[in-house]
């Protein structure tokens, strides 16, 4: 039982086949963008997750990378500084830790740089049915031909085509969080030097981060809303609601709303949870997002990633071939930390977790066991 296909090549995906890898696996990636994805907000590693990344030998590499904030200031409607910090960031927490942030494009081209050599990536294409028996899995793609794998994992994030195939439709698991969250680049318009602004406005708000040597502008658009129905999520309709709510704002809404309409990387989706009684069915089991998105309102997604790899592997490595006793054991080890995780997000709404609660949950797992 050694061939795993791996739906999904952001962070998760490709820090499981790493793992796979090194225990003997062979593992496949599939991602349905043409290359490693470009654009995404600044991400944290923080906690045991930086045991992983450091196991894996990146975390001098990433380090060399991580974001360098000064501090940040925080405006009314209007655009005035009502407080400021130079001790400490919304995006990152504190600034003397020793957790890292950094740009999520950055982790990603890392970790495929770190991975291609070793693992078969079929980028540009996705799975459209999975057909288990007891040899294997038939995998169906959208424009490769089918194969058949040992193990499937979907690591395809929150709108998982692995576990709607497998577990069902999105909205048994989702639960919306009252909010939608955009993220987009855009030339540093500010001249903002190493310092971050954050500003709310009634039900909208926005953070924004200077990046790659203070030559770019990382701006992340929240506002609150019902779910949106689908065919307003699907198209070109979602980034004109954005573009119409930031041009609404009093202080720089018109340089914002031509950023978001201009964007190439432009993003947007509901701050949401997925919530399930167990991640694996068969011979399909989920990691990361997909299984247990925490939602981007607790800081901690990336950190779930990492970790949820390195175990996942981990159990696969010592079950002998028992994928049923590996994905139990998965379960077992990461529940617990997923639970505390996904509460940062829940405990205090439209705020930050408080540092007790982040200090705990982002430790509150071994990766041995």
């Amino acid at each position: 039982m050694r061939t795993v296909l791996i739906s999904g090549g952001g962070i998760a995906g490709p820090v499981l086949a790493y793992w796979l890898r090194r225990h003997g696996f062979v593992p496949t990636v599939v991602e349905r963008a043409p290359g490693p994805r470009p654009g995404g907000q600044a991400v944290d590693i923080r906690g045991v997750a930086l045991d992983v990344v450091e196991r894996m030998g990146l975390l001098e590499r990433a380090r060399g990378v991580r974001t360098r904030m000064r501090g940040m200031s925080i405006l009314d409607a209007e655009g005035r500084e009502v407080d400021r910090s130079t001790e400490a960031t919304f995006s990152s927490g504190r600034l003397d830790s020793e957790d890292i942030e950094v740009l999520r494009e950055d982790l990603v081209r890392m970790v495929h740089e770190h991975t291609r050599a070793d693992v078969e990536y079929l980028f540009g294409d996705s799975v459209t049915a999975l057909d288990e028996d007891g040899a294997g899995v038939r995998v169906d793609f959208a424009h490769g031909a089918p194969r058949t794998f040992d193990l499937v994992v979907g690591a395809d994030g929150l709108h998982s085509t692995v576990r709607r195939l497998a577990f069902g439709p999105e909205e048994g698991f989702a639960h919306h969080l009252g909010s939608y969250l955009s993220v987009f680049g855009a030339d540093n318009f500010l001249g903002l030097d190493d310092w971050q602004m954050w500003l709310r406005d009634g039900d909208v708000g926005f953070g924004i981060m200077p990046v790659r040597d203070n030559t770019e502008l990382r701006i992340a658009f929240g506002f609150e809303s019902a779910p949106l129905a689908h065919d307003l999520r699907d198209g070109g309709a979602l980034r004109q609601l954005v573009v119409d709510r930031l041009a609404s704002l009093r202080w720089e809404g018109a340089r914002l709303a031509e950023a978001a309409r201009n964007a190439p990387d432009f993003y947007c989706d509901a701050m949401a949870q997925i919530r399930m009684d167990q991640w694996s069915r068969g011979r399909v089991a989920l990691l990361g997002d997909a299984g247990y998105c925490p939602s981007p309102l607790s800081g901690q997604g990336t950190s779930l990633a990492l970790v949820g790899a390195h175990v996942l592997a981990d159990c696969l490595a010592g079950a002998n071939g028992d994928h049923r006793s590996a994905y139990a054991s998965y379960e077992g080890r990461m529940r617990p930390f997923v639970t505390l995780n996904q509460a940062l997000a829940t405990e205090n709404p439209g705020g930050p977790a408080s540092e007790e609660s982040v200090a705990h949950a982002k430790n509150a797992l071994s990766l041995d066991g």
